[in-house]
């Protein structure tokens, strides 16, 4: 019989891959476990194996392209009964293309329905446009395809070219980012253009990004803590902690400081659920850590931070960053996520406004530690400066969620444990 095999379902609320390699043809003979397709979803790179053993029949796909969770992706024909798949599915579209739209409801006079076919309705949806502000040119005012890509700004075409749902590009096909996108004028018009599919992790950084910004009113809380004396400690320290395999950077230092402020501020690391109004406040501590790679953002997750040393740590930290610069993160690498730090400092840049990883409700960000000239107050009261190494520090916390004296509390508290790095046990 032919059996279908559709993209699973990849947890975290990920609803499409890219497709990385496709490792069988039609004809090809596999066994169930073997691995067909390489999917690429923001968090991971993931091997999909057959769910069965036969025969190759249809292939779906091809790389590059982006395909929806739930879409069929190969066909294969395995023992049993034959059973023909497609007949199954013209079936439903039979049954489909008899049922009507249910009647609209008839409106005052200047208020009732724009007039304007199913296509172009939900070309009008595609492209975010309101029928309402286009001018219909067809019979009896009638809004066509061409009125809505008109209005939208793109390059006009027959009726048939426009009800297209997306255009062709190489190895793939493009879509909106978010649904109801309007698309952007023709910019040929003016010059040469180069076209880049914005694919894979981009894509859904992308929409990530925008669902976080649209949704969460960001605050931002600044600050810079005086690590000197960490400093010290990080430098008579990390020749021991390479010995163990690890790396003691700033970035661990931060870890256990964030999570001591977690513990004192609950309500950092949890999550809103606005489809039931209800906060949840998690009891576990898995912190993300947001790691730039050429592929783009991924964000591994260290579990547990407050149940590991700062030696855990610093032998954990480099390990999981190198396995999300080589593409080998699964997904149980970046998923759980409770609170997520950004460190900058490597790069440059004395301060930023980092995005909330949604569905967090926090995120810490640290820029690059500079010498300063600090005044301080001597044993007799007068003023004396100093060379203090200052590290800048930048909370983006939910404003439906928390207030801005609480995220001022939490930074606090960040800046009280790093400039008192004896609260933080080495090898506890």
């Amino acid at each position: 019989m032919l059996q279908k095999f559709i993209l699973p379902d990849l947890g975290e609320g990920i609803h499409e891959g890219e497709i990385l390699e496709v490792r069988v043809a039609p004809g090809d003979k596999v066994n169930e476990g073997d691995v067909i397709l390489v999917v690429e979803t923001d968090k991971a790179a993931v091997e999909i194996p057959s769910p069965c053993t036969g025969i190759v029949e249809e292939v779906h796909i091809q790389e590059n392209d982006v395909v929806q969770v739930g879409s069929v992706m190969v066909v294969f024909s395995v023992e049993g009964k034959e059973v023909d798949v497609r007949s199954e599915e013209e079936s439903t579209e039979g049954q489909q293309s008899v049922e009507k739209e249910p009647p609209e409801k008839v409106l005052p006079p200047g208020k009732g329905p724009v007039p304007a076919s199913p296509a172009t309705r939900k070309r009008a949806r595609d492209l975010g446009v309101d029928l309402r502000a286009v001018t219909g040119t067809g019979p009896a005012g009638l809004v066509t395809a061409e009125d809505v890509a008109n209005f939208a700004g793109q390059a006009g075409g027959d009726e048939d070219k426009a009800l297209e749902p997306a255009g062709k590009v190489k190895g793939g096909i493009t879509a909106p980012v978010l649904p109801g996108e309007a698309a952007l004028p023709d910019f040929s018009r003016w010059g040469v253009v180069e076209i880049v599919p914005l694919r894979s992790v981009r894509r859904v950084i992308a929409r990530k990004m925008a669902i976080s910004w649209s949704r969460i009113p960001h605050v931002s809380h600044h600050e810079q803590a005086d690590i000197t004396d960490l400093e010290k400690i990080r430098q008579k320290n990390k020749g021991e902690v390479e010995e163990h395999g690890g790396r003691l950077t700033i970035s661990v230092f931060a870890l256990k400081a964030a999570f001591a402020a977690l513990e004192a501020f609950p309500r950092f690391n949890a999550s809103l659920d606005t489809s039931r109004g209800e906060i949840v406040l998690k009891k576990y501590y898995n912190l993300g850590v947001a790691t730039d790679t050429e592929r783009g953002l991924f964000v591994p997750v260290i579990r547990d931070v407050g149940r590991k040393s700062m030696l855990d740590l610093a032998i954990e930290l480099p390990q999981v960053t190198e396995k999300a610069r080589q593409g080998k993160l699964t997904r149980d690498d970046s998923s759980g996520g409770t609170f997520t730090i950004t460190n900058i400092g490597g790069i440059g840049g004395t301060g930023f406004s980092p995005i909330i990883n949604f569905p967090e409700v926090a995120i810490l960000g640290l820029g690059r530690a500079r010498w300063q000239p600090v005044v301080f107050d001597d044993d007799h009261g007068d003023k004396e400066i100093l060379p203090r190494l200052m590290l800048p520090l930048v909370l983006a916390f939910d404003h439906r969620v928390l207030d801005g004296a609480e995220g001022a509390r939490f930074v606090n508290h960040v800046k009280e444990t790093l400039e008192n790095p004896a609260r933080i046990l080495f090898f506890e």
